[in-house]
């Protein structure tokens, strides 16, 4: 098989679409955490808040059974990218290739340690983009990633068809 067919993609169906009432059991738990994690931002005035957990929130929701949907995965991956990604910005620098092997030792970490979670990838560009203090591993970073898994652990738990999580 050459490259250039290898991009046409395989001839394998598109997946088919998840029940309705799938669907709204999935848009309710991301309404409730969304809603909870952005509720408590603004009433505390602490930023509990980063653009990654929108993606946490999609992968606790919609595929919770996957291993980057575990709680570990989650809380684990969220702080270590972070510290990686506050480690490169204020000891080596806050330029660009900084960021690039940040985000590259991040990625590397996260599964050399068995604890991959997708959207943590992004949060060493995150610290780069918002420049924020080592508080920003405790809040957002750990505490978000924290609310997250609990919302996820109570909420998926409602419905007699899943079961999260599947290991800590």
């Amino acid at each position: 098989m050459t490259y250039l067919t290898k991009l046409k993609g395989a001839p394998a169906p598109v997946p088919p679409r998840p029940p309705l009432r799938e669907l709204g059991f999935i848009a309710g738990g991301a309404l409730l955490a969304s809603l909870l994690i952005g509720y408590l931002a603004h009433t505390t005035g602490q930023p509990l808040i980063m653009g990654s957990f929108g993606a946490s929130i999609f992968v606790l929701f919609v595929v919770p059974e996957s291993p980057f949907a575990q709680p570990r995965n989650v809380i684990v991956a969220h702080c270590l990218t972070t510290f990686i990604g506050l480690g490169f910005y204020h000891w080596i620098s806050p330029d660009w290739w900084s960021m690039a092997i940040a985000l590259t030792v991040a990625i590397t970490l996260i599964q050399f340690f068995r604890v991959p979670h997708p959207p943590a990838g992004s949060n060493p560009v995150i610290v780069f983009l918002s420049a924020p203090g080592w508080e920003f591993l405790l809040m957002p970073a750990l505490i978000g990633a924290v609310i997250l898994v609990a919302v996820a652990a109570v909420y998926n738990n409602l419905s007699s068809h899943r079961s999260y999580p599947k290991y800590w």
